[in-house]
């Protein structure tokens, strides 16, 4: 089975940083709350990861209790598309 990855980090480093604010949260909080590593999404926000595996924003969503759907439902993307 093939890999899926978003193609542009940056959008999504946004995206993750503003939710965790819009919430209240931390970094460290959203790792805990995805199951993932603090390393793994600080390396979205910082840039070093540059493609992101679906797997991985999906269980992001699922920590910020929202879809993928959702998560991508913000004018960040609409720009990554023209």
């Amino acid at each position: 089975m093939r890999s899926i990855y978003v193609r542009s980090s940056e959008p999504v480093a946004r995206r993750i940083y503003e939710l965790c604010r819009e919430k209240g949260i931390t970094i460290n909080q959203l790792a805990t709350l995805s199951g993932l590593p603090h390393s793994t999404i600080d390396s979205i926000i910082k840039g070093k990861s540059r493609n992101p595996r679906l797997t991985t924003i999906k269980k992001i969503c699922d920590g910020l209790g929202m879809t993928i759907s959702e998560f991508l439902d913000d004018p960040v993307f609409k720009k990554v598309e023209d």
